[in-house]
């Protein structure tokens, strides 16, 4: 196996860990971003008032998104990796 493949087992890899990332980080920094615009606009500053709803929506997220992210891991374990692991 060369470097060329390697590296593109690695984009590959850094792409998937992306694509199945997003979905969670995008609504973190969304319910983040609008629990600050709240504290600001009210001037109430309690630390677990951002925590708990981003975490109860981080989980939401996840849980909707897990049946995409083991599809996504699965195809890409078996698709580049198994095959190399094997030698095809």
């Amino acid at each position: 196996m060369g470097e060329a493949e390697v590296l593109d087992v690695l984009r590959q890899g850094l792409w998937k860990a992306l694509l199945i990332s997003s979905p969670v980080l995008v609504v973190a920094l969304a319910v983040g971003l609008l629990i600050g615009l709240l504290q600001a606009l009210t001037s109430v500053q309690e630390m677990t008032l951002t925590f708990v709803p981003k975490l109860g929506a981080i989980l939401a997220v996840y849980w909707v998104t897990m049946g995409y992210s083991s599809q996504a891991l699965v195809q890409f374990y078996q698709g580049m990796i198994i095959p190399m692991v094997v030698g095809n």
